[in-house]
């Protein structure tokens, strides 16, 4: 990638990124902390995970910045078009038995953190 093709391109690795951090601060760091202390929310963050992966797989997409952003938007929209937006910063379960409730939209995005920072994204 040359210099100017990489300061094309920053403004919207930045509003990708962004768009992740918003993600954790509503349900990832939770999340994660929740699956970190409860195998069964491990388990179901795992098989989120999986199938993030493999969606973006076969739109051809990577599991990076651009691609883990648009597909949490894509949830996102999804779950308040359905009438379960995703909790505001601070507001989501803190506790295991909260995830093990937490609806299908919140446990994807949880998954699309824990690969965003497994990724380094954040």
């Amino acid at each position: 990638m040359t210099t100017n093709e990489f300061l094309a391109a920053a403004p919207i690795l930045h509003a990708d990124i962004a768009l992740l951090d918003d993600m954790m601060a509503r349900v990832g760091v939770d999340g994660l902390l929740a699956a970190m202390t409860e195998p069964s929310v491990l388990a179901q963050v795992d098989q989120h995970a999986a199938a993030v992966r493999d969606a973006l797989s076969e739109a051809g997409r990577r599991a990076d910045a651009a691609g883990l952003a648009a597909y949490a938007k894509s949830i996102a929209f999804a779950a308040r078009r359905a009438g379960r937006p995703l909790p505001s910063p601070g507001t989501a379960p803190i506790c295991g038995p909260g995830w093990l409730a937490a609806d299908w939209h919140q446990m994807r995005v949880v998954a699309v953190c824990a690969i965003a920072d497994a990724n380094g994204l954040l």
